[in-house]
């Protein structure tokens, strides 16, 4: 263990042990833990493309439509909507008494002004701006979406439930704040209230019940119906040591794990005190590369193919240690397999992948040994092993690796930023994302961002443009599937985002919690302690 990771270890167990900051009347209740996969450094949704900052944005903000646990989209801070006859114009209203943290009414105003912010961030966000001739409040509850022409995921777009998503803020900061900058105040209207004031970033974030919250009526389900905040306080502590994540869920320091630690998943399973969470498809995870593609020499689609190649699946998924079980090794779909667009259409180039043929694009290339600055974020028990393993074999292959190690947090920052490799560039970033965050095209990162210029990727293929016009000018969902294998052939082809294997990491729970909704990532709603 480095003094790094023990000094990280130390604080996060001081941090279990130390009596909880607040008013009387709630530290008699014991608090909700949930250890997350990664400290949480970012606490704007819209500037941080991260499931740390979605996770927490989830507990203070609300959104307009959310997804159920059948994949269905239904009303949350919506009464409903209409659409008109001819599909161009959707009108949305309110449902009565929804309040922000500071008092203020929640408004239409609030919602066109959180969604133009999120529209200039998110891909899928920003396709749907781009086919809106206009975004307007009509009154304190309704707002009006005119399309310019045919977009079909509107629904999809609003209800999107995984980075970035278009939680609601006041317009008062959504305006007057550009999205890749974070908002300066936390102010939502979800079911709990964070404690700025007990925030230690990277370390621990505190939250209380927010007594303004109004539920729906409806009973949970997946992202939608009545999220109702059954414990008052509730607190996202960071242990960098899987060993000691299992110890402290074994012995009840804490609640809730993100993720369980795979070298542990055999002891939890015949844990009784404990639960592992059962989704699948959306819910998986699946391991890539993000690919700088404004850094030389991976503005060259050759040498971004090779990257491509030195992805063996079956390797980085045996080093996850995943049961077999768990693992889909040849799954080849950029969408994840399990969800509506996953299929084998365009997978050619990595049904059988090798490191000779790595060398011999970087040859093609004329690859002269340029430096490759890769991240490696030692702290996240997922992406380390994954990182390691594309290490030793983008080394093989013969690329100038330059290597620097560090937390996900501060690798985060880095990769949202567009320097020169000496002045904290970077060239490769190992990273993983879930089900949610693939099954569609348009919010998928090796197809959604193609020439938006706007997340680190950078890709612009001009033949995929026309591809995703088509896609989203669609109605009919058989269709759109077919248009979709399309779109993955050609993101294929240009290695835009390469992918590692897909597997499952459950979540894992305390028995005694009753309520968990089994989604795939965290929900704290509902919650509450057997014996109540």
């Amino acid at each position: 263990m480095g003094i790094r990771t023990g000094l990280r270890n130390a604080m996060a167990a001081a941090l279990l042990a130390a009596a909880p900051l607040t008013a009387p009347a709630v530290a008699q209740e014991r608090p909700l833990r949930l250890v997350l996969n990664v400290g949480l450094q970012t606490l704007d949704p819209i500037a941080g493309p991260s499931f740390v900052t979605r996770n927490f944005s989830y507990m203070v903000f609300d959104t307009l439509i959310a997804m159920d646990s059948k994949g269905e989209y239904r009303p949350q801070m919506l009464e409903g909507w209409k659409v008109s006859e001819d599909g161009l114009t959707y009108t949305f209203t309110l449902r009565d008494g929804l309040e922000f943290s500071d008092g203020a009414p929640v408004t239409a105003e609030d919602c066109v002004a959180s969604l133009k912010r999120w529209g200039l961030r998110d891909s899928l966000g920003r396709r749907l701006m781009a086919a809106t001739k206009e975004l307007r409040s009509t009154d304190a509850k309704t707002f009006t979406l005119e399309l310019s022409r045919p977009f079909g995921l509107v629904i999809e777009a609003l209800g999107k439930p995984s980075v970035q998503v278009p939680f609601i803020m006041p317009a008062r900061l959504a305006a007057n704040t550009p999205p890749t900058t974070p908002v300066a105040e936390v102010v939502g209207s979800g079911p709990f209230l964070f404690l700025r004031d007990q925030w230690i970033p990277g370390e621990r974030t505190v939250f209380a019940r927010n007594p303004r919250y109004r539920p729906r009526s409806e009973p949970a389900d997946g992202l939608a119906g009545g999220k109702v905040a059954r414990v008052e306080r509730v607190e996202f502590v960071n242990m960098g040591d899987p060993g000691l994540r299992a110890a402290a869920v074994q012995r009840g320091e804490v609640d809730y794990l993100e993720y369980a630690p795979i070298d542990y998943i055999r002891t939890m399973q015949r844990d009784r005190n404990l639960v592992l969470a059962r989704a699948r498809g959306y819910a998986e995870i699946v391991g890539g590369i993000s690919i700088n593609h404004h850094q030389p020499p991976f503005d060259n689609v050759l040498v971004r193919r090779a990257v491509q190649q030195i992805m063996d699946r079956r390797e980085i998924i045996a080093a996850e240690g995943v049961p077999e079980n768990l693992s889909q090794p040849d799954c080849l779909s950029l969408y994840a397999c399990g969800t509506f667009y996953a299929g084998p259409a365009g997978t050619e180039p990595v049904r059988e992948t090798g490191i000779a043929r790595a060398r011999e694009l970087l040859q093609q290339a004329g690859y002269k040994g340029e430096r490759v600055v890769f991240l490696q974020p030692a702290d996240s028990a997922l992406i380390n092993p994954i990182g390691l393993v594309m290490l030793d074999r983008l080394k093989q292959a013969g690329m100038n690796l330059d290597v620097q190690t560090s937390d996900w947090s501060s690798h985060a920052q880095r990769w949202i930023q567009r320097q020169p490799l000496d002045q904290g560039g970077w060239s490769l970033l190992p990273v993983i994302y879930t089900g949610f965050d693939l099954a569609n095209p348009l919010s998928n990162p090796g197809i959604g961002y193609n020439c938006t210029n706007n997340q680190p990727w950078g890709y612009c293929d001009a033949a995929m443009t026309p591809v995703i016009e088509r896609f989203e000018a669609e109605g009919d969902p058989a269709k759109r599937r077919e248009i979709a294998g399309e779109l993955q052939r050609l993101s294929i082809q240009g290695a835009n985002f390469p992918l590692a294997g897909q597997f499952a990491s459950p979540a894992v729970w305390r028995a005694e919690l009753k309520g968990v909704i089994d989604f795939g990532f965290p929900i704290l709603w509902n919650i509450e302690r057997g014996g109540r």
